[in-house]
Order: structure tokens, then sequence, then C-alpha cells
């Protein structure tokens, strides 16, 4: 049975549909605790959660039996930094702390990695688990890079790791997206590492360094599945599109109400077909026009549906984030939630939503999964 895991500033609820087709909670658990990432991974129905506890810092569980029951695991750690470590105020990267503030993303390191596991952390370390999360290692090559001395946050004080789409083909080739740094791409299995960035571009820094890779804001990269050469960017200035394995990137100019927010969702099967939620940029961050709809394109970015059937009327305020809006396995089910705590899942690709609840805790991560 297909479920809906949902992570909230108020623990992980368990959506499962029932005999009517629509969705109900059928368990709960962390109550009172921010959940900061999801993962039910496909390969052998493990299902992870990162929490975020805040004095007491980052934790991380894991499940057997789909949420019944819960183990806690290794967290990723960093080392400890070099007492000659010299903090430079010019580059935001040497001022972090070698702290995991939170976990990101937590997504498989490849269907012929039974038991590995990639997470993406702020302060912008990339960590690989060989063994179901029993222990992880910083990926250091990354972590080294003199690039990422100038990464810098985007709504957090430092930079982060939120996007790790692994290559369906080789699992030794995957990219990562950072808030903000820009695209990057390993084929060694983080090995080494090259930007990827070319294309995308930066209105909020000046002329001169609108095109800089190393301060590339992408809120969120997703690949398709079938068709992994075949990518997405929702960028804080935009969309792009990729069609070349992330060698290069396109800007979309026109989606609807706009074309800034912070989720997209790409079809497992057409890679053409993209979902995005859009909102007005910067300190309002909210719907245009306080109008809440979600954008799908089924042509690649050459023209956009504006959906809103089942979605709440103006005026609404409700900003979906970057984790916060997925399709399930089929491509014929997406789900998105809201920070003011509206759920709503759609099993026609966007053309009818159906509301679950606007009771819940605001929404920051949701994922389909077994």
């Amino acid at each position: 049975m297909e479920k809906l895991y949902v992570g909230s500033r108020k623990g992980l609820l368990i959506f499962t549909p029932d005999a009517g087709d629509t969705w109900s909670l059928s368990s709960l658990s962390f109550e009172g605790v921010p959940v900061s990432a999801v993962f039910p991974d496909p390969r052998d129905g493990r299902l992870y959660v990162a929490l975020n506890h805040g004095h007491f810092g980052v934790k991380l569980h894991r499940s057997e039996d789909g949420g019944q029951s819960w183990e806690e695991v290794a967290v990723p750690t960093y080392p400890e930094r070099p007492s000659d470590w010299v903090v430079d105020e010019s580059l935001p990267g040497t001022k972090a702390e070698w702290n995991t503030e939170q976990v990101w993303i937590i997504e498989a390191a490849g269907n012929d990695t039974q038991d590995g596991l990639w997470a993406g952390t702020i302060p912008g370390g990339l960590f690989f688990s060989a063994d179901s999360s029993e222990s992880w290692e910083l990926n250091e090559s990354l972590w080294h890079r003199p690039e990422r001395l100038k990464w810098f946050g985007g709504g957090f004080d430092n930079g982060g790791i939120h996007s790790v789409c692994v290559d369906p083909r080789d699992s030794n080739r995957l990219l990562i997206g950072v808030s903000c740094g820009g695209a990057w791409e390993s084929k060694d299995k983080g090995e080494t590492w090259s930007q990827c960035s070319q294309g995308l571009f930066a209105e909020y820094m000046p002329p001169d360094q609108r095109e800089n890779p190393d301060i590339q804001d992408p809120h969120r990269m997703v690949m398709s599945r079938e068709h992994p050469d075949s990518l997405w960017i929702q960028h804080h200035n935009g969309i792009f599109k990729s069609s070349d394995g992330a060698r290069s990137w396109q800007h979309v100019p026109e989606a609807g109400p706009s074309t800034f927010g912070f989720a997209v969702a790409t079809h497992p099967q057409d890679p053409n077909i993209a979902w995005f939620v859009p909102a007005r940029k910067d300190e309002c961050r909210v719907p245009v026009e306080q109008d809440f709809v979600v954008t799908r394109t089924r042509d690649g970015g050459q023209s956009f549906e504006v959906l809103s059937q089942g979605l709440p009327p103006s005026p609404a305020f409700d900003l979906v984030y970057r984790h916060a809006l997925d399709v399930n396995f089929s491509g014929d089910s997406i789900a998105l939630g809201s920070t003011t705590g509206g759920l709503w899942v759609s099993k026609n690709q966007g053309d009818q939503f159906e509301l679950i609840s606007t009771h819940l805790p605001p929404i920051y991560c949701l994922r389909f999964g077994k």
C-alpha cells in the first residue's frame, strides 16, 4: 500500500488511503519534534527520519516496519575543526562551525548499493553511509574544495546541501544542489567534484558576479528517474532545465504567476512534465496576489498550466518548502504541504486536488513511499 510520509514542525505524520480513496492519518511519531528530512527507502522498505531537537541537537531514526517502531541510529558528524583554521570574513564558509546543524536530505546511494545512503547537511557537508546509517563518513573531497569556503546561507545562516540526485544507470555519478553554492557533479562516487552551474544566474549579485557558479542558489534540483540526463532546478532567480545531464542549463522565462519558488517535482517517466509552486520572492514569500496555485508544464517548459482546482481561494498565504512537493512512483499522484499546515493530494497529476487537512503543523517535507 502506498503511504504519504509528512515531516512537520511537530512530528512525523503518516497518511494512508482508505476505502473511499481519500487519505487518513494512520500514525504520528516524534510528537512535538521538528522533522527536517524523511526518506522511505524503496529498495528495502526502511524508513529514515531526521529530527532537529534544537538545544538537544540533531537525531536520526530508522524504522524497519513502516513507522510502527523506531531505533535511533548514527547522525552524520563532522570531524573536529583544525586548531589552525583561519576565519576569513570575506569567505562565509570559513565561519561555519564544524557541527551538524541539520540533516536536510537523505537519498539512496543507488540500486547496486543496497545499504548505501547519502545525506546532505547544513553547514554544507555531504555524508555517505555504507551500512544503512549505522555510521557516516564526511565526503572530504567536497568539504575541502576551495569553492566551499565561499558558500553562504540563503534562508539559513550557513550554506547547505538540499538536493542529491544519483544516476540510476551509474551510482558512481551523482549531482548535488547547494544553497548558496550552485550545482556540483561527481562521476566517481564523490572522490572528485566539478561545478555544473553553466547557464544559471543570480540577479541578487552585481553584474560581474551574476554567473559566478560559487554563489548560485538552486532552491531544489530533481532528476527524471527514467531519463536521468533531464533535470530541473527551481532557482532563486527562476526555473532552469537541463537536457544534457547538467552540462548546461536553460532558463525558462515564463511560468504562470511567477518563476520564483522553492519546490519542483518531475515526472519519473516523462522528463517534459514538471510541477512548481510559484510565489513572490525575497521579503514577501507568499503566493502571488495571495492566489495559491501549482504550475505544470507538459512540454519541457515551453508552456505552463495554472492548476488550482481544490486549492484554497484567495486570500491564501501558503508557501511550499523545497521538500514539501513530491510525485509518486507511477507519476500519477502529487502531494504538497504548506507552511500554514495544509496538505493536498492529487491523483490526476494536479488537475484536481483533494484537501487532506488544513490543521496540521507547518510542513517541512513529505515523500510518497511503501
